[in-house]
Parts: C-alpha cells; sequence; structure tokens
C-alpha cells in the first residue's frame, strides 16, 4: 500500500458543509475554456496589469457559469490554468498569485474581500457563485510567505502552488488544494505531502485533485478508497497523447475503473494538442467534447447520480487476472516483434487473420485477446501488445498495459505510433491480462478520437467485452493497469521514502525518550 499508516503524512480537510445525502442526482457542468494568454515576458508586469488579463478570463467563465446555473446546474468545474496560461516562469508568475487561506477561516470574499489581503480575484470568483447559486471549481496560484533563511524556502520568501478552490452557492470558500503531482511546472513549489481535499454536500461527497495527480496513488486513489467520495472534481491543462493517453479515452477509463463520478475540464488549445473534457460515470461517460478543428470553448452538462457506489459492486470487486490466469496462452499466429508506444517497449503480435485467440507476455504480464472482425481492411493491420515496467523517460510510474491498437500504417515499425482514423469493425472482441495490481482501467477508443458509451463492459474475472452488437471502426482497446507499489519512488515493500524517514525520525525520538526515563 503507497499511502501511510501514519496520521502525520496526510493532509486531511474533510470541510462539512451540508448534510450529506438527501438528492439521488444532480446536474453537472465543466467548460473548456481556451484560455487568453499573457504576452511572453521576462520581466514580471504589474499586479493591475496581471488582473486585468485574468478577469479577460473570467469574463468568459462567467458567461459559462451563468449559463450552466440557467440550465440547473449545482457546480461547475472550470480548468487548471484557465486564469494565465501556463508559459509564466517562477518570476513572472508571482503578480498573478493571491494569498489562499485554509477554508477553516469560515470565508465569504465577495462579503469581505480585503480580510486576507489583496484578493480581487477571490472576491469576484466567490461573487460568481453566490448571485448564480451555483457550486464554482477555479484554478489559480497560492503564494505563501516562509522565512528565507529556512532551506526549504525559495529565495523570494513565498511558497507558490498550482491551487484549486471552491465556492459555495452562499460564495463561501469551501475547499482549497495545492497540486502534488507537477509536470515540468517549475513556477510551482510541491506541497510537503499530499493533500486529501473533501467537501460534502446534499447531492454526494467530493474530492479535488489536478491533472497528473490522476496517474498516482496519492491523492486520487486514496480519496476513493479511504475517503468515500462520489464525485471527483478535475480540472485539467492535458495535452493528448496517442494511443493511451488522450484526455476523454483515459479520465472515462479512470472513472469505470475507480467506480466514481469524474468531472474533467480542460484547457482548449489545439496548437498543443489540448481538449477534451467531460462528465464521466462509473458507467462510461455521460458526455465529453474532443475538438481539434476550432478555437472555441465548450461548456457541456449532464445529470449524474450523487452516490454511483451506492448502486455498483465495488471496484474491488473485479479481479482482473482471474480470466487470464487460468487459460493457456493461445498459439502466436506470427512471430512476436517489438515495438515502442511512446518510449515504452512493448512486445507485440499481429492479427493476423479475420478472427482468433492470441496471447502476448512480457516478463510477468500475459495479454489474451479472443476476437472477430467483420470484415479485414487490406490497408489495416491491427497488433496485440503487452507492456509491462517503469514508464518513460522519467521512470517513475510502473505501468502494466494489455491493448489492441491499430498500427499507422501496414509497416509493423509504426505500430504504437499516433493514429487518429480508422475503419475496421469488430463483430467480438475479449480482452484480459495476468495484471499484478488490482488497479485497471478499461479503454476504447474509435476513429476520429471518439469514446464507445454503452458498447463495451467490463466482466467480474477481469475481461473487458463488446456489447450490443458491433463496434464502430476501433483505434485502441486496452486494459491500463497501474501497479503503484512499483513506482521508482517507493520502496519494494510500498512504503514511501518519506514514510521512511519518518519512521527512522519516530525510532530515533523513542530512543531518546527512553534514554530520559533511564537517567530518571
Amino acid at each position: 500500500m503507497v499511502t501511510s499508516s501514519f496520521p502525520t503524512f496526510v493532509a486531511v480537510f474533510a470541510l462539512i458543509t451540508l448534510q450529506v445525502g438527501t438528492e439521488d442526482s444532480f446536474i453537472a457542468a465543466v467548460y473548456e475554456h481556451a484560455v487568453i494568454l499573457p504576452n511572453r515576458t521576462k520581466t514580471p508586469v504589474s499586479q493591475e496589469d496581471a488582473l486585468n488579463l485574468m478577469n479577460k478570463n473570467i469574463d468568459i467563465l462567467e458567461r459559462a457559469i451563468k449559463q450552466a446555473a440557467a440550465q440547473g446546474a449545482r457546480i461547475i468545474v472550470t480548468p487548471e490554468d484557465a486564469l494565465y496560461g501556463w508559459e509564466l516562469t517562477r518570476e513572472t508568475i508571482f503578480p498573478y498569485l493571491e494569498d489562499i487561506p485554509d477554508p477553516q477561516v469560515n470565508w465569504i470574499p465577495c462579503q469581505d474581500s480585503h480580510r486576507f489581503g489583496h484578493t480581487p480575484v477571490q472576491a469576484r470568483l466567490s461573487c460568481l457563485a453566490k448571485i448564480n447559486s451555483i457550486y464554482v471549481l477555479a484554478n489559480l496560484g497560492d503564494k505563501k510567505p516562509c522565512n528565507s533563511r529556512h532551506s526549504t524556502c525559495p529565495p523570494n520568501g513565498y511558497f507558490q502552488y498550482n491551487t484549486n478552490v471552491v465556492y459555495n452557492p452562499e460564495g463561501k470558500l469551501v475547499a482549497r488544494y495545492h497540486k502534488y503531482h507537477l509536470y515540468s511546472e517549475p513556477q510551482f513549489d510541491v506541497p510537503e505531502k499530499p493533500e486529501l481535499v473533501t467537501f460534502n454536500t446534499t447531492f454526494g461527497r467530493f474530492g479535488i485533485f489536478t491533472c497528473f495527480d490522476i496517474l498516482f496513488y496519492d491523492p486520487a486513489v486514496t480519496l476513493v478508497k479511504d475517503f468515500h467520495v462520489d464525485t471527483i472534481l478535475f480540472p485539467t491543462a492535458w495535452m493528448n497523447v496517442l494511443p493511451l493517453l488522450t484526455a476523454i479515452e483515459f479520465h472515462s477509463a479512470w472513472a469505470m475503473g475507480m467506480g466514481v463520478n469524474l468531472l474533467a475540464a480542460n484547457i482548449h488549445r489545439v496548437s498543443l494538442n489540448m481538449t477534451g473534457s467531460g462528465i464521466y460515470t462509473p458507467n462510461g461517460s455521460k458526455v465529453y467534447h474532443y475538438d481539434m478543428k476550432t478555437e472555441s470553448g465548450k461548456l457541456l452538462l449532464s445529470e449524474v447520480d450523487s452516490h454511483p457506489l451506492s448502486s455498483l459492486a465495488p471496484p474491488t470487486a473485479v479481479n482482473w487476472s482471474a480470466y487470464a490466469t487460468t487459460v493457456k496462452p493461445f498459439p502466436v499466429q506470427k512471430s512476436t516483434f517489438g515495438g515502442f508506444i511512446s518510449r515504452d517497449g512493448f512486445n507485440f503480435t499481429e492479427l493476423f487473420e479475420n478472427a482468433g485467440n492470441l496471447t502476448v507476455c512480457q516478463k510477468e504480464l500475459c495479454c489474451h485477446l479472443s476476437y472477430r472482425m467483420l470484415q479485414k481492411e487490406e490497408n489495416e493491420v491491427y497488433v496485440l501488445g503487452a507492456f509491462t515496467g517503469l514508464h518513460g523517460r522519467r521512470r517513475r510510474e510502473y505501468w502494466q498495459v494489455c491493448t489492441m491498437l491499430k498500427c499507422k500504417s501496414t509497416n509493423l515499425t509504426t505500430c504504437g505510433q499516433p493514429v487518429e482514423t480508422a475503419s475496421t469493425r469488430f463483430e467480438m472482441f475479449s480482452l484480459s491480462g495476468t495484471f499484478g495490481t488490482k488497479y485497471v482501467f478499461p479503454e476504447v477508443l474509435l476513429t476520429e478520437i471518439h469514446l464507445s458509451p454503452g458498447k463495451f463492459e467490463v466482466l467480474k474475472d477481469g475481461r473487458l467485452v463488446n456489447k450490443n452488437g458491433s463496434s464502430g471502426p476501433i483505434l485502441t482497446v486496452s486494459l491500463f493497469g497501474r501497479w503503484y507499489t512499483k513506482d521508482s519512488f517507493y520502496s519494494s515493500s510500498g512504503t514511501s521514502n518519506s514514510a521512511i524517514t519518518y519512521l527512522l525520525i519516530f525510532i530515533l525520538l523513542m530512543i531518546i525518550a527512553l534514554q530520559n526515563i533511564v537517567l530518571v
């Protein structure tokens, strides 16, 4: 287990604002925002200029918030970096930051905007929530003064955090979350430990994390497993990476695999492959948006269950390796060959015939596929692939992946490269693997980057199968596993390095205490 049993390791902000659980469903909204970026500069702009830029973006968000509220939405999520973008340095972002207090201070910025210094952005967001009687999540930067003589304090005397805030329909600040897993964000600091932030409403318990956090155990899995949240609020600035990590593909799979609602709001920036927002549930996507053709933002709304877990078996009810470990490996139709998805070395075998049963293995992971195509297109090649190991250039996260995917061309060296269109439909597929982890996320991605809600399911024995007739033209069918306890920054026992450090400190303090007792 990745998380520690020591209470000092966990920052928990359980903010009880209303009695939980009196409504069976609610209307949720997410907004994909085409952010107005600041001019690139090596020197910080004035605080006034920074506020003017943020207000231009808030003007756009305001229209989305008003529209969502008018259509009955109870909560809206806006994206990460939506107020000022992602191109600022540690120095140039400083005029955009505000001091965001702990929500326990019981603060409505709309009514008392100067209580914590210069906080015009927080005041405006609070007023938008209050005027429209809606929960609003926004992402902005938090600054916290520190003693510059302390070894961990940055030279400018401030910690700077990528931060989510939530205001309730009265405008009150009810949640604050500092992003823990930063991804190429030198303008921000990493908090001392992951924060596990929840708040309660009459339509369920909510948890919060941001973008890259979704790929790690803390805070993402812990919020579901230990804090039993119903819905995750997920602002992101996600760059799509085919074939396994497009936003709509992975985020919908995560919601299914964890058995919760996920309200995902992405930035819209076509030049950086940023698009893909959605409202996802354990049963699949309710609504999603993927648009690489326009530069416009998009508001999405859908009704979702307040307590999705109450009507479903928990995710641990799926034994992801049950089927795969009971069958003998299927014979290989053609020889296995190596290839890459991004920087990860996969073992592949080709789907040579119109129908068949295949197995491909890599180390302890064996992937089994049974399939039947409606018609095999002569100019399209599909392969079954397996990968188990530390992922990518950073080699931090341990992945286990079974995937059936279309190759970019009939040349097998292109298998694993990004491809966006396909023509081949499958009458049947069944994919399974001998996973060593219980955290597996089922992905099905169709031609032109579309999801396939209602057309596949996961059986309790771990098979990902199609249902309700033939599929649309398939790009990928994947089981994406995360073996958190094998991540490179954890020991083999699954205890984090920080946990080991705290344990050693604890033992040292106990020794000192015992020595004092002896001396007395």
